[in-house]
């Protein structure tokens, strides 16, 4: 069950750092027009990166080992940077602190990919 509960605080941190983007942009110092267009670049930015690379099954270029690592801390912390600048950096720093433990936990309990990086969809096999 706390496995489980681990993978749905991922998820529900993946949302955050999506609303944390979406935040710094709607928080600049501009007209409206341009604040809604810099939360909607940012997430789209944010989306996009996590699409491409770190989509558990459906990446189109998946991370794995210390590849998934840095894109996880360049994810997260990128977030918890923008958070903390929308809002305020203890908050930025909770998330980052979450996200932290979490990956803690994931990497003890296995949930984690661990192999080497892979480049597009994997090998058939012929049993």
């Amino acid at each position: 069950m706390l496995k489980g509960a681990n993978l749905l605080l991922m998820f529900l941190l993946e949302l955050c750092v999506l609303g944390a983007a979406i935040s710094w942009g709607l928080s600049l110092d501009a007209p409206l027009i341009l604040r809604i267009l810099a939360a909607v670049l940012a997430l789209a930015v944010f989306v996009a990166v996590w699409a491409v690379f770190g989509a558990a099954h459906d990446a189109r270029i998946p991370l794995r080992g210390w590849r998934r690592a840095v894109l996880e801390i360049i994810w997260f912390g990128g977030a918890s940077i923008l958070l903390g600048s929308a809002w305020h950096p203890i908050a930025g720093l909770g998330l980052f602190l979450l996200w932290l433990g979490n990956a803690g936990l994931r990497i003890l309990w296995g949930q984690v990919y661990t192999a080497e990086a892979t480049f597009g969809p994997e090998p058939a096999t012929t049993d």
